[in-house]
């Protein structure tokens, strides 16, 4: 049986044909020409891919998609954002939660999808943002400036100074921070270096950013995004991401130890 944030995804997505979305229903091709990424050569970091509610199971409306794909060379750091919303939602309301936000984003500001490439709502389930595949560095609309090589992850909520975060939405942010930095064997604990492509953003435009490879919005731009809950648990989920890196490398190497293979 499965449980926590696997067994609340599985929850959501029997709650969507009742509002008729058909959630296996065919959407648009999530991979269209992807440059190649050093995935296929980290079986360790496939381990920690956590269960996913795709664009198709939360009921993307393709007409309202008007953006292909872009891709960087790779994801390089993971940019924290909160939402927004009343905290004061079920987990049954996310879906239609993020088919306002995608509306909002798609529509209402013109960007033809949803910005952030990862929402995860209160009980932990983590839903597919823009499209492009959620295992490729797919250019987002999340971080003036510095969407390029980063993947936005945003709570659905308002978390500012003193707002309780709840541990499976903490868990579930650790562990997509861990699983999209292992495909590039990238530390969560470490430093990167990005360019800035918009001087609205903290960085003037064609400069150097040096960034923790998990950083809050407001390290960007001028923003109160995530709120100061999440950004003191930044600390945090540094740690716990490079913890598990950490673990599943090591059952990796253990694994691979017994078949005389060399973890990459």
């Amino acid at each position: 049986m499965a449980t926590g944030s696997a067994a609340t995804a599985v929850a959501v997505l029997l709650t969507l044909p009742l509002a008729g979305l058909g959630p296996f229903a065919p959407g648009p091709d999530p991979r269209p020409d992807p440059p190649s990424t050093a995935a296929g050569h980290l079986a360790w970091a496939r381990t920690l891919e956590p269960a996913i509610v795709s664009r198709a199971q939360w009921g993307a409306d393709p007409q309202l998609l008007d953006q292909k794909p872009h891709y960087a060379d790779a994801v390089h750091a993971v940019v924290i954002h909160h939402t927004d919303h009343s905290n004061g939602y079920t987990c049954a309301d996310s879906p239609a939660l993020v088919r306002e936000i995608y509306q909002a984003h798609a529509v209402g500001k013109g960007w033809g999808d949803i910005g952030y490439n990862f929402l995860v709502d209160t009980c932990g389930t983590i839903f597919e943002g823009r499209l492009g595949g959620t295992d490729r560095p797919v250019i987002g609309a999340h971080t003036v400036g510095l969407n390029t090589g980063t993947t936005g992850i945003a709570a659905i909520g308002t978390f500012t100074a003193g707002t309780p975060v709840p541990e499976p939405l903490r868990r579930s942010i650790e562990r997509l921070i861990a699983w999209k930095l292992a495909l590039t064997q990238t530390d969560p604990a470490s430093r990167t270096h990005l360019t800035s492509r918009n001087s609205d953003s903290r960085f003037a435009k064609n400069t150097t950013a040096d960034v923790p490879t998990v950083f809050g919005h407001i390290e960007a731009y001028e923003t109160n995004c995530p709120g100061d809950a999440l950004m003191q648990l930044l600390p945090t989920f540094r740690r716990d991401a490079a913890r598990l890196q950490g673990e599943a490398r090591m059952l990796a190497h253990e694994d691979l130890g017994r078949q005389g293979k060399r973890v990459r």
